[in-house]
């Protein structure tokens, strides 16, 4: 069973075009590709020049798995429907992506839980993801993980479930 600790993490000069290719290769395998969200290169950019960051892991040279963390701003906050808090306390854990060779090794929790701990020591509060209802498995994973449902709204690519969590003892 292969975990993060193993592999090679690249979380630095990501080469976005590499980021979009293993995207859109994982997205092309999938059963139901919609869930898997696209941000184009030059949102990937603006994320990146702003607050975002992405981590590749690899075996030896070969895509493993990959995850975003997406810092709040007041729009998002807004379209999640938790405007109730102050967006500079939310992290967005963004696209998580494992190559399928490796699926089934518990690589998507321990990505939850490396965003949890990349979140607290950034000085998060909470932390927000959203998943298609019938993503059965991210959605065991976000449960898992102690996030809560918080709503479900149509967004542009589709109907999402938003699950939010605190990351400090009590909230």
């Amino acid at each position: 069973m292969i975990k993060l600790k193993d592999l090679i993490v690249v979380d630095t000069k990501i080469d976005i075009d590499e980021y979009i290719k293993v995207r859109d290769t994982i997205k092309s395998r999938m059963s139901n590709p919609e869930w898997l969200g696209d941000f184009t290169k030059e949102d990937i950019i603006k994320l990146l020049n702003n607050g975002s960051k992405i981590w590749m892991f690899y075996d030896n040279k070969e895509f493993v798995c990959s995850m975003m963390f997406i810092p709040s701003d007041k729009e998002s906050i807004i379209k999640m429907n938790i405007d109730n808090i102050n967006y500079k306390e939310v992290a967005d854990y963004g696209p998580m992506f494992v190559n399928d060779k490796y699926r089934g090794n518990g690589l998507q929790y321990e990505m939850l839980k490396y965003l949890d701990n990349y979140s607290i020591n950034n000085d998060f509060k909470y932390a927000v993801v959203t998943v298609h209802p019938d993503n059965k498995y991210s959605i065991n994973n976000l449960i898992k993980d102690k996030f809560i449902k918080h709503d479900e709204l149509m967004f542009k690519r589709g109907i999402r479930i938003i699950y939010k969590k605190g990351l400090k003892d009590g909230e």
